[in-house]
């Protein structure tokens, strides 16, 4: 995969709402898989060039995007 198909990360997101950055996001990369998690969840190490997991804050009521968001 060439490092020029599009947008690697989102740092705009933090601190938004995970589905409206999930949204952001598609709307960037339509060609990644977003996967929404809590902050601590168990996760895979292999790198997947079409997948953006977004980790938000499971104290917050909001689920608030705790992390920057990037391809992997």
């Amino acid at each position: 995969m060439s490092s020029g198909s599009g947008k690697s990360s989102w740092p705009e997101v933090v601190g938004l709402p995970a589905e409206a950055a999930k949204q952001k996001i598609l709307a960037d990369r339509p060609d990644v898989q977003v996967v929404v998690l809590p902050v601590g969840s168990f996760v895979t190490t292999e790198f997947n060039p079409k997948r953006v997991r977004v980790f938000y804050n499971p104290r917050d009521s909001a689920g608030l995007v705790a992390k920057v968001p990037v391809v992997g």
